[in-house]
């Protein structure tokens, strides 16, 4: 099993910032995320427990179903689906008030079934790239939510 976790502070205020990744149809503002879509609403929040999320991205399609839901401090997530196939054992994007903005922390756990090449490959190719795409649609949060900031009292 390998983790990927990627880390980033975004100057805005944490309900934004969460409300903006919790939504993963803005991941599409990132070069590296084709298509996503809410396939079935949450309880509580269309992005609640329950919600099923479609994601098509460069490198594949994942699949996702949200199992817990605590706006703004995070929410976790697991790929039911994907190709090419993936062990998924958890997904969590929590959110944290610092000075400067809100602290992102992205973390996933997988493993690629591949008969004896499959545990290095993923440390390999399968971390960077994941971090990659992760930091892309961080970047692009940043990019929407610095630039435009809503007005605040």
């Amino acid at each position: 099993m390998e983790t990927v976790t990627v880390r980033r502070v975004i100057a805005a205020p944490i309900a934004e910032v969460f409300d903006w990744c919790a939504t993963s149809t803005n991941y599409t503002r990132s070069p590296f995320v084709l298509r996503a879509r809410l396939a079935r609403p949450g309880e509580g929040a269309p992005y609640g427990v329950g919600a099923v999320r479609l994601h098509t991205w460069l490198i594949g399609w994942f699949n996702e179903r949200i199992t817990a839901y605590n706006a703004p401090h995070g929410f976790d997530y697991t790929v039911d689906r994907s190709f090419p196939p993936a062990r998924h054992e958890f997904g969590r994007m929590a959110f944290e008030e610092v000075p400067e903005g809100t602290l992102v922390v992205w973390t996933t756990g997988f493993a690629l079934p591949i008969p004896l090449v499959g545990a290095a490959f993923a440390r390999r190719v399968g971390k960077p790239v994941i971090a990659h795409v992760f930091g892309a649609i961080l970047a692009a949060a940043a990019t929407d939510l610095e630039a435009a900031p809503k007005k605040r009292p």
